[in-house]
């Protein structure tokens, strides 16, 4: 019986894909909208946000990281296909390089909403939400492809996964870099 756990516990927490460092801080689910309608009703709680990174400011004491924001899927990541909510900017304590945190880089954090900050958009001027944070996690250019083998597309687009050497492909067995 005690087996029959262990292996339900195995693979429930093989299933949490989301990074340790933005999974394990305690948050609470506010949604960007509400959040900007009024943060003073939100300010110090705990949020996980993400999306794209639109700009890098560097001062002496922190980083200003602006953000288009996008909701999160199931593991924290940005779901870029869905529509974009705004801006929010990323306060941080640490020196982030602008060549790491570069445009369109996909981006989740964990921090505390502090307020707002003003960000000049061509000639506008627009107020946007502030988080101080706590973690911050830039995902790869790539996600992790699936671990039931290297998957393509064939040239009529149909999907094809290679579980290793030899492979069938076309009529003929090829080796995978072929």
């Amino acid at each position: 019986m005690r087996l029959y756990f262990l292996v339900i516990y195995l693979l429930l927490t093989a299933c949490s894909s989301s990074p340790s460092i933005i999974r394990d801080i305690p948050v609470v689910d506010v949604s960007y909208n509400l959040a900007n309608q009024d943060i003073n009703q939100y300010k110090d709680i705990s949020v996980r946000w993400g999306g794209i990174i639109i700009d890098v400011e560097n001062d002496s004491h922190f980083s200003l990281v602006q953000v288009l924001f996008y909701p999160l899927n199931y593991n924290s990541y940005p779901q870029v296909d869905q529509p974009h909510e705004g801006r929010f900017v990323i306060k941080s304590h640490e020196f982030l390089d602008p060549v790491i945190y570069a445009k369109n880089k996909k981006i989740t954090v964990v921090g505390k909403l502090i307020g707002r900050i003003t960000r000049t958009i061509g000639k506008k001027t627009i107020q946007v939400p502030l988080i101080s944070s706590t973690a911050i996690y830039l995902w790869p250019a790539h996600p992790p492809r699936s671990s039931w083998g290297n998957c393509g597309y064939s040239n009529y687009g149909y999907p094809l996964c290679y579980f290793g050497y030899p492979f069938y492909r076309g009529g003929f067995y090829h080796p995978l870099w072929y």
